[in-house]
């Protein structure tokens, strides 16, 4: 009898310490969650950048009614090469307009040498807008050239851009050309790129037939790949050095509630993207080589933009 007693408090002893385990389990992916939610939180204030504009409140209500809405965003995404005591200028200049109610993108790869006025400066290169007056002034530019809102920017310097590809294990893309740049070669076909690569692969432009055309392709193609796996990625051990890459390369005027939401509410536009190209071609005035666009294409690419904006709404 007195061992049929015994055997029960034992029985009765289990679910107690299952229940202490639970709640150690529990409190420790708590504290996990708080601590990356901690850090997280530390790494978007870093990243933050607001514009002057931003300090306008006719401007935010604007924006805080898109976002309730579910409105097309437009980012305008920028790569710029820092060196030691030059600023850079943004190599790599991509719109993308974000559509929700379709899931789907476009990307515009605007090609650096693109011949337009540049506000307070006159005609140039487009990538010099950022030299001349940084983020503000490429904004302004690119607003002005395509007549299309640009709601908000991320400029990336671009060893962070490999760095980042490192972090989250590199990404596979499908190439059309045999090449080599920086070092690196490249096999048509499926190949994996790791950070190094992935910056040689982005930066080739001379051998390339298309030109800038070339170059712009392989961005847009590395930058789909790069979204994709992050998309997916999982490894709780990296978020760390992913946070940090973040914080010290990316720089945003998206605060972290608008960041939230387009990760919530923007994410599937992703998975049904569109390149847009700008048509034009080489043109030498007063000895410099620009890429000269006619009116008519810069009216093509902003009816595009526009048109997709409106799908579904």
């Amino acid at each position: 009898m007195s061992s049929r007693i015994e055997q029960r408090r034992k029985k009765r002893k289990w679910p107690k310490w299952l229940a202490g385990i639970i709640i150690v389990l529990i409190l420790a992916v708590g504290g996990y969650a708080y601590y990356m939610w901690d850090k997280l939180s530390d790494t978007l204030e870093t990243m933050h950048n607001p514009l002057a504009r931003d300090d306008d409140p006719d401007r935010q209500k604007e924006l805080k009614k898109i976002f309730k809405d579910n409105k097309s965003v437009n980012v305008l995404l920028l790569g710029v090469d820092e060196r030691p005591g030059d600023k850079g200028r943004s190599d790599t200049m991509i719109l993308m307009s974000l559509n929700p109610k379709t899931d789907s993108m476009i990307m515009l790869s605007i090609p650096r040498d693109t011949y337009v006025n540049i506000p307070g400066r006159g005609m140039d290169k487009i990538n010099h807008a950022y030299a001349f007056g940084d983020v503000a002034l490429s904004v302004q530019t690119v607003e002005n050239a395509f007549n299309v809102p640009v709601h908000f920017y991320a400029r990336v310097n671009m060893e962070g851009f490999k760095q980042g590809i490192d972090a989250i294990g590199g990404v596979t893309i499908q190439n059309e050309q045999s090449f080599s740049q920086g070092g690196s070669t490249f096999s048509p076909g499926q190949i994996h790129l790791n950070g190094n690569e992935a910056l040689n692969y982005i930066r080739m432009r001379k051998g390339d037939p298309r030109g800038d055309l070339g170059r712009n392709e392989r961005q847009r193609n590395v930058i789909r790949a790069a979204m994709n796996e992050a998309a997916s990625f999982s490894s709780i051990t990296k978020v760390g050095d992913i946070l940090g890459i973040l914080g010290n390369n990316v720089k945003t005027d998206l605060d972290q509630k608008r960041i939230q939401k387009l990760f919530t509410g923007y994410r599937d536009t992703r998975k049904s993207i569109k390149s847009l190209e700008v048509k034009g071609s080489g043109q030498t005035i007063n000895g410099i080589w620009y890429y000269a666009v006619s009116q008519d294409e810069f009216n093509r690419i902003t009816s595009t933009i526009k048109d997709h904006m409106q799908e579904g709404f």
